[in-house]
């Protein structure tokens, strides 16, 4: 069985295993360094992701919290001995207040939501432009060296 090696990054060594290989015009350091950035580039990804989950998550759960309390208020109210017409019109702006802060909350998770993708995608996007450009310079070096 082979032994497999590291580098000094704890990271599969190419150089080790391919050193005595010659492909010509493949730079298995430069193959190396990019799997690395990219290998970086998806664990902040994948940071940012849950970061994300754990904020909504959150703030749905207070949302929740704050909606029982704002229920059990209208409740309240509406046992307590009064007039039924002021119980029902007591009960109908209740129930617009919740209707709009309800839009409100569910605006506000979209956004956070959003935000979270975006800052997610903004990672894998500039990995993948930073990536392209690795390309393009080691193909121009190639094209000089010849």
């Amino acid at each position: 069985m082979a032994k497999t090696t590291t580098g000094a990054n704890g990271l599969f060594d190419l150089s080790e295993v391919f050193g005595d290989l010659r492909f010509p015009g493949l730079d298995f350091q430069a193959l190396a360094d990019a799997q690395r950035k990219n290998l970086e580039a998806l664990t902040q990804a994948s940071q940012l992701a849950v970061e994300g989950v754990r904020a909504l998550a959150q703030r749905q759960s207070e949302i929740a919290r704050e909606a029982v309390d704002e229920a059990s208020a209208v409740f309240r109210d509406w046992t307590r001995p009064g007039a039924p017409g002021d119980r029902f019109a007591n009960g109908l702006d209740a129930a617009k207040v919740a209707f709009e802060k309800g839009i409100a909350n569910v605006r506000e998770l979209s956004e956070m939501g959003s935000k979270a993708s975006a800052d997610v995608l903004g990672v894998v996007a500039r990995r993948v432009s930073e990536g392209f450009d690795e390309v393009s310079l080691y193909a121009k070096k190639r094209a000089a060296a010849e």
